[in-house]
């Protein structure tokens, strides 16, 4: 049994999409690059945190979810490291589209300006 192996981020698989997008980069330096990766894992653990905030919102009772008054700055720690580690697993696929949309404005921009400052 073969699996699949995951697309690098931005790729979609398909083709027309992914050409657009390889051009896109080349016209987007390294260090550009690693910025938009980053700023679209946060975005996407910014994201999950929230989701994650009202998923565990109306929790009460014993435990760690218990209703005392330090299980609201708990909750909010504790939530905020899972959408981290969730977005840096892989996520929901969000900071993929994220990055994919960085990349490309920012290719786009870049040939504006070159093209303007000619």
């Amino acid at each position: 049994m073969t699996t699949a192996s995951p697309l690098p981020l931005g790729f979609t698989g398909n083709s027309s999409r992914d050409l657009a997008f390889s051009a896109a980069l080349s016209k987007v330096s390294p260090q550009a690059q690693q910025k938009a990766q980053k700023t679209s894992r946060d975005f996407e653990a910014v994201f999950l945190n929230s989701m994650f905030e009202q998923m565990t919102s109306g929790l009460k009772g014993d435990g760690p979810f218990g209703d005392t008054t330090g299980t609201g700055p708990w909750r909010a720690m504790m939530t905020d490291q899972f959408a981290r580690h969730f977005a840096k697993a892989g996520g929901l696929g969000i900071s993929s589209e994220v990055y994919r949309s960085l990349i490309v404005h920012q290719a786009a921009a870049t040939t504006s300006s070159g093209a303007s400052s000619s």
